[in-house]
């Protein structure tokens, strides 16, 4: 199966590492590639070294995207800096390629419009990579919720913290996506990862209000805190959501806390364990995913999308999901810049509610 990359940072590699485990000599890489770094990650994201990223994966390389279209992959996986996402998306689509994109969709709604017609007017197969969606704690959360175990709902707290220069110990996080306003940078777009689960568990808010910016002695020039504030109303009630976003915490945290009048559940992310109690506070069920490591839920994805690629399957996370949690954080840096709370309804594309 031919597979194209456009981005060979630590995700790319990660699907790339994932998908050669899944398909073994099948699989044929082929790569547009600008910066051409040729290091080679491992799963924990220290180099391999000694190591060279195209000669291992006897990686076919392309410096033109129209030259890489053209040797008619299967797929694409959009792996690039998010302020580079919908023009190269645009292209392979264009080109009838199926997609692959990392999350966020992209940094802002510029072409959103073009693209989600380009490929609604081709039926093609486009999935968001919302990796969360495959973690077996979280699922657990959306049948607890789908099951009503919470009962109404009366509070929802969010928070993910994790210090920047951690992330990629093999370069400099200054020049991280996350760390620059013009590759879309920024905590509420980096660590959009909550939104797309708020979404997923609850819908769309009505409204919220952000506050934070940049507060830390880090040199980026995005926001390192965000603190959104969101207004549910709807089938589970009228509650407030509270989601913390921040990239200076150490030790990092996780965590995904749902409080109903009829019992509470919370996801450490960090430790890997749930936990979950009923109507009276006693804790009724703990589970801490003994096997499961975080890679598992990168597999999942790859056999979901490859799924999807050969047997038509619907993705989990298809263009027009992408988008909500899309319009969530271009809501949340709205309310951040301008220090108003937002309507969800103004942050729209044809129509969207």
């Amino acid at each position: 199966m031919k597979i194209l990359f456009c981005g060979l940072g630590g995700i790319g590699q990660r699907h790339l590492r994932n998908l050669r485990l899944l398909l073994g000599d099948a699989l044929e890489v082929h790569a547009y590639r600008v910066r051409g770094q040729r290091i080679k990650l491992l799963d924990n994201l220290t180099i391999d070294e000694g190591a060279d990223l195209e000669k291992d994966y006897a990686i076919q390389v392309h410096h033109e995207l129209a030259e890489a279209l053209a040797q008619q992959p299967a797929a694409v996986f959009i792996c690039n800096p998010n302020a580079l996402h919908v023009p190269v998306a645009l292209e392979c689509v264009r080109a009838g390629v199926p997609v692959f994109m990392e999350k966020p969709l992209a940094s802002d709604l510029t072409d959103v419009d073009q693209l989600l017609a380009e490929v609604e007017k081709r039926k093609l197969l486009f999935h968001v990579g919302y990796n969360f969606r495959f973690h077996p704690g979280l699922q657990r959360l959306k049948t607890l919720l789908e099951k009503g175990f919470f009962g109404r709902l009366v509070s929802v707290r969010s928070e993910i913290g994790e210090y920047l220069p951690n992330w990629h110990r093999y370069e400099d996080y200054r020049q991280m996506y996350a760390a620059r306003a013009d590759q879309g940078g920024g905590v509420i777009l980096s660590q959009i990862h909550e939104m797309d689960l708020i979404y997923w568990y609850f819908g769309l808010p009505r409204s919220l209000v952000c506050h934070g910016g940049h507060l830390s002695g880090l040199e980026i020039d995005v926001e390192d805190t965000a603190s959104s504030l969101m207004r549910f109303e709807g089938d589970n009630g009228c509650f407030p959501l509270m989601l913390h976003q921040d990239f200076v915490q150490r030790p990092p945290s996780r965590r995904f806390k749902i409080v109903g009048d009829a019992g509470c559940a919370e996801m450490d992310l960090i430790a890997n364990c749930l936990y979950v109690y009923d109507e009276v506070g006693e804790l009724c069920e703990q589970n801490d995913f003994a096997g499961f490591n975080r890679n598992d839920m990168f597999l999942a994805q790859a056999r979901h999308f490859l799924d999807c690629l050969t047997n038509g399957t619907k993705p989990v996370v298809d263009i027009t999901e992408g988008v909500q949690s899309l319009r969530m954080a271009l809501a949340a840096r709205r309310s951040l810049r301008e220090g108003c709370e937002v309507q969800l309804s103004e942050v729209n594309i044809h129509g969207q509610r």
